[in-house]
């Protein structure tokens, strides 16, 4: 019994000696995840990423030139480009069999509109105003150039906005690279 009860004291003040050099300001999963940009969170007026095609119909009125299905090595993924001209939007819709069911890959939009983000940024807004909004998701690997483009995110996972005079003349949603 005495040995049980020294076993667990000595793993006790093990445990302690361990947590005392434990650094205060320790950064948690928590802390880290806050500052990620999650483009699982994002929207795009109505439309966001992985939304099933009977959503995009639900909240975009015009009519879509759609492209044929090809198989996307990188994914896996039957791909189909579904060109809305009269809105301004391209969707990059998915399915994982050929005429299966599809969802939202990317979405890019470029022509002003009623699409408005959901930290308030459309077509014409200022790049002031992107990075008020999304200053602290910058790509910190060269992504974004002051003036041209900004990176919210990366370019395998986030929000791309085009610049041009100081204005946003394009927005994209989704992996921009493979």
């Amino acid at each position: 019994m005495f040995r049980r009860i020294l076993t667990v004291v000595m793993l006790i003040a093990i445990a302690c000696s361990f947590l005392s050099e434990w650094p205060a300001s320790a950064e948690t999963p928590q802390d880290a995840e806050a500052v990620q940009f999650n483009t699982g969170d994002e929207r795009i007026g109505g439309l966001r990423l992985g939304m099933p095609e009977k959503g995009v119909h639900a909240n975009i009125a015009c009519k879509p030139k759609k492209s044929k299905e090809v198989l996307e090595a990188a994914t896996g993924e039957y791909i189909q480009m579904w060109k809305y001209s009269g809105c301004g939007i391209e969707l990059k819709m998915s399915s994982g069999r050929k005429g299966g069911s599809k969802t939202v890959a990317s979405i890019t939009v470029s022509s002003s509109g009623n699409l408005v983000t959901g930290r308030g940024i459309r077509i014409g807004s200022t790049e002031a105003e992107v990075l008020e909004a999304y200053g602290r998701y910058r790509e910190e690997d060269g992504g974004s150039e002051e003036g041209k483009r900004f990176v919210a995110g990366s370019i395998y996972d986030g929000m791309i906005f085009d610049l041009e005079d100081g204005r946003v003349v394009g927005i994209f949603l989704g992996a921009a690279a493979e």
